[in-house]
């Protein structure tokens, strides 16, 4: 199984606080990825929080290629991180020759344009540097985005911190969210891409388990949009339907779960809601999604989620204090981060509801 984990902050935390969660849960790794997603940026990006922030690993080349490209595209650099790598014997990582974290500043045209326009245009330089790199075999690129910043790395997650010497280094990247999953989906083949989380357009995913409808799910969802791509992991149906649902469609978040995994007819004809629940469920029967799984979403306003499969086939369990708190798909991971928590407030959430975390750390069980 995959390890999946999530912080919330009233603070800015740091990359060492997610693994201090997610290495407890150490049996299972393969060291075949780890990767976080950290999100409402502090430390060395703090002041550039409206400025799109680009995440990628690259060859030398590769780096070439990208500042080539946001040239030509009127992209101005205005702030950088440069991790100081620490490479040592016996590290089990696979390591890019160049990480990139830098902010930009929009093209003069597009300062002033509506937010929609603008987060169209830094869609459209993610999929176009993606597809410049894969082409050239150059490299990765993760996210492009304001306040949002992506390391995936290929091996041991513990190495992989000394490494990028996360565990020191508690300045430099602070934010007070953060995503993260240890493990790929190893049904498919071991690459950056399918490390989880999945980012798009301010939405975080990353799950734990197995789609048995993936190739209905991936069919329907590469019509419904460009965004839509790579399905290097079956799990970016989860993120893709999220952002379909919520995103494109501008329905509740309350549906998404509904839309995933809609309950019987026979349940469904006992609510005042039917029609509507019915309506979900034969327009978007393609986008149902079927096996064991849990998922940890963030959504663009900084909320923080999580549900089961209907069977309740994967665990995960939310806790934490007054400051901060967490998910994790294992209870020893909220042990390590939060020792001395009330633990009569874990919540471990049904097969039926969706358990969201608000940007005041109050915590709503939704039941479906």
């Amino acid at each position: 199984m995959c390890r999946i984990g999530s912080i919330k902050s009233k603070v800015p935390v740091c990359p060492a606080d997610v693994f201090t969660l997610m290495i407890p849960q150490q049996e299972g790794y393969d060291n075949s990825g780890f990767a976080f997603v950290m999100q409402d940026m502090d430390g060395v990006f703090r002041h550039y929080k409206d400025k799109p922030l680009l995440s990628a690993a690259c060859t030398k080349k590769g780096a070439q290629l990208i500042a080539k490209y946001m040239d030509a595209h009127h992209f101005t650099e205005v702030n950088q991180w440069m991790p100081r790598v620490c490479p040592q014997a016996g590290l089990d990582i696979q390591a890019m020759p160049y990480y990139i974290f830098r902010n930009y500043e929009y093209p003069e045209f597009y300062k002033d344009q509506p937010r929609e326009i603008r987060e169209q245009l830094l869609l459209d330089i993610r999929l176009g540097l993606r597809a410049l790199l894969t082409r050239e075999n150059e490299g990765y690129v993760y996210s492009f985005w304001p306040d949002v910043l992506t390391l995936k790395e290929i091996g041991d997650p513990q190495d992989i911190a000394s490494y990028f010497r996360l565990w020191d280094d508690r300045e430099s990247l602070q934010a007070r969210n953060i995503v993260a999953q240890c493990r790929q989906n190893t049904n498919y083949d071991i690459v950056r891409y399918a490390a989880h989380p999945f980012f798009l357009q301010g939405f975080t995913l990353c799950a734990n388990g197995e789609d048995t409808f993936f190739t209905k799910n991936k069919e329907e969802l590469q019509a419904l949009h460009k965004g839509y791509i790579g399905f290097e992991s079956d799990s970016q149906v989860f993120l893709y339907t999220l952002h379909y649902v919520l995103h494109e469609l501008h329905w509740p978040i309350s549906y998404y779960k509904h839309v995933i995994t809609p309950l019987n007819f026979d349940e469904m004809n006992q609510r005042s809601d039917r029609d509507v629940l019915l309506m979900i469920r034969q327009s978007l029967a393609n986008l149902e999604i079927n096996g064991p799984n849990t998922i940890i979403a963030e959504l663009p306003d900084g909320r923080m989620m999580t549900c089961c499969d209907s069977k309740k086939l994967r665990p995960v369990v939310v806790g934490g204090n007054d400051t901060m708190k967490a998910i994790s798909s294992e209870v020893v991971g909220l042990n390590a981060l939060f020792p001395d928590r009330d633990t009569s407030r874990d919540i471990y959430p049904g097969e039926r509801e969706a358990v969201v975390i608000g940007n005041d750390l109050e915590v709503q069980r939704w039941k479906q």
